[in-house]
């Protein structure tokens, strides 16, 4: 058979890796109409559930993209509850439970939200296996987008004038060439482009905790009569705390299959363990013979908090798990490796297009790598309120002193619960203050913690939000590119924004509110990126300065930026 890759062999951007950053980039690119060849040694998107929860900021841009109410579909039915609950033992006691939204109640309850939870959309808990297939099925339908499972990168060759890659397909060994302007890395954890880079991580590492640090068996399984046999209220997220079996369990499907994952004691060999012992695992923290199918199961290491010491190198770029890999908790690695892709995919097209010179394109480290640094921390220190709790010895006993224990722990497992899960500020407090395309105006945004967040445009964070009066999300009216927002008629404003269309070429959208939003923004106007940052906020006076404002956003040094606005 002739492989895919015969039939076209050129493109702006060549992809390795099909996961969530991979087919999030090819989204974004294509949706810009620049091609990208996207190459995975898989045979197609996920079988095993992995990551289980898309946080809020990455629903926004999925909004953006026109899925969002396609992905709060998928995966468990729309009105099962999505609480995060602890207990003994899946069938003995429960300690504690933060309730959490069904996704359709979340769809109707983010209309009513404001100060840390104004936004576009809420958080959705949906197994990334179906998060993949949805991005996959956008991605395939985008002209000038070739996404190839079954195929490697073998190597490649960098020089001035781009890249060229020699993939193999897997199923006959057939080699074909691709060339390409530029290189994304989305490989996972061992990474064959960042380890070709010479790029290591750095960090921590090798972390033990009595749960969350150290190997762990991940179990893929169907029980249907998991629900019929479990005495509480169905859960999203079910927590085994006990000093024998201590682990954690998502529902898939909210029927039948779960995703099971427990930390292996010592004298547990990973490498002896078999689909009875993965079974029985199982049943030892339902603490009942409960009957399920093992589908698959696999090993992990829990304790990691690394990032890349670097995230590219010339025209080669790392993002994902190939930039930064996380212990689960929180749900952070999946997340901020779609916000890779965002920040990523818009100053790629910008460049590709000829808007923006190449030194755009170094801003992507400058921004993402802090990020990257910022949110493993949150992790770890997630992994670490969970994992370095242990459980005491009579915690099952039905005693006094056992039911002493149950309080002890439902008391802090719920103030946990609420730490990692409520976590607003971790969601949409990511800054890129310190960049280069980020125009400051000499504000300083509110300090950063992980359950507070506080609006700002303060310019290099997300921009605020709100819901209009005609119940439309302010998010709704930004163009796909750039937006300029005038709180009233600002008399240049429009003027303002032809000429840069004009002089810059790009795409700037004018959205008028009324000045009641003023106080919003603490501005007359501001500059909104591609990915929904605020690039610069300013005067009715300054709109004269908007040309040059844009350039500097675009990626011009101050000179270059001053010549392009004269």
């Amino acid at each position: 058979m002739r492989s895919a890759l015969e039939a076209r062999l050129t493109a702006s951007v060549l992809i390795v890796g099909g996961g969530p950053c991979g087919l999030m980039l090819a989204n974004e690119l294509g949706r810009r109409g620049v091609s990208a060849i996207l190459v995975d040694e898989k045979p197609g998107t996920a079988f095993n559930p992995q990551a289980n929860a898309t946080q809020a900021r990455s629903m926004e841009h999925y909004r953006r993209l026109g899925f969002a109410d396609e992905i709060r579909r998928e995966g468990l039915p729309t009105d099962y509850p999505t609480d995060v609950a602890y207990f003994t033992r899946y069938t003995g006691h429960e300690l504690a439970r933060f309730a959490l939204p069904s996704s359709s109640r979340a769809s109707e309850l983010v209309k009513g939200l404001s100060g840390s939870w104004s936004a576009a959309e809420l958080p959705h808990r949906v197994s990334q296996k179906y998060v993949e297939a949805v991005l996959r099925r956008h991605a395939d339908r985008l002209p000038g987008i070739q996404l190839n499972y079954g195929h490697r990168l073998i190597g490649y060759v960098e020089s001035d004038d781009g890249i060229v890659g020699e993939i193999e397909r897997l199923d006959d060994g057939s080699r074909s060439q691709v060339q390409a302007g530029f290189l994304v890395g989305a490989d996972g954890p061992r990474s064959m482009v960042r380890q070709s880079l010479g790029i290591v991580y750095g960090g921590e590492t090798g972390t033990q905790r009595d749960f969350m640090g150290g190997r762990m068996l991940a179990v893929y399984l169907r029980s249907p009569e998991f629900y019929a046999s479990v005495p509480h209220a169905k859960a999203w997220m079910y927590n085994c705390f006990n000093g024998d079996r201590r682990a954690f369990m998502a529902s898939v499907n909210g029927r039948d299959e779960f995703a099971f994952h427990t930390q292996l004691r010592p004298g547990e060999d990973e490498n002896a363990i078999t689909t009875n012992e993965a079974k029985a695992a199982f049943q030892r923290a339902c603490g009942a013979p409960i009957e399920c199918d093992v589908l698959s199961f696999l090993t992990w290491t829990a304790g990691h908090a690394l990032v890349a010491n670097g995230m590219q190198r010339g025209r080669t770029f790392l993002g994902g798990d190939a930039a930064h890999l996380f212990t689960p908790t929180g749900g952070l690695g999946y997340n901020t490796a779609i916000e890779d892709a965002v920040n990523l995919g818009w100053k790629l097209a910008s460049v590709v297009k000829g808007a923006s010179p190449a030194a755009l394109l170094d801003t992507y480290e400058v921004e993402r790598r802090p990020v990257a640094l910022r949110n493993t921390n949150y992790a770890r220190r997630f992994a670490d309120s969970l994992g370095l709790f242990t459980p005491a010895p009579e915690i099952e006993l039905d005693t006094d002193e056992g039911r002493e224990a149950r309080r002890i722990a439902g008391a802090y497992l719920e103030q946990h619960a609420r730490a990692e899960f409520n976590i607003p500020g971790v969601t949409f407090g990511c800054r890129y203050d310190g960049s280069p395309i980020i125009v400051s105006d000499g504000s300083q945004p509110p300090p950063d913690a992980a359950n507070v967040y506080v609006p700002t445009a303060c310019p290099g964070g997300r921009a605020p939000h709100v819901w209009l009066e005609d119940r439309a999300s302010l998010y709704d009216l930004f163009g796909f590119e750039w937006t300029l927002l005038q709180f009233g008629e600002v008399a240049s404003a429009q003027a303002a924004v032809a000429d840069a269309i004009d002089k810059l070429g790009v795409d700037v959208k004018l959205v008028t509110l009324s000045p009641a939003l003023r106080d919003l923004y603490d501005a007359d106007l501001a500059l909104i990126r591609p990915d929904q940052i605020v690039a610069w906020r300013g005067a009715a006076s300054q709109a004269g300065t908007i040309r040059h404002v844009l350039a500097r956003a675009l990626g011009y040094d101050a000179n270059h930026a001053t010549r392009l606005a004269s």
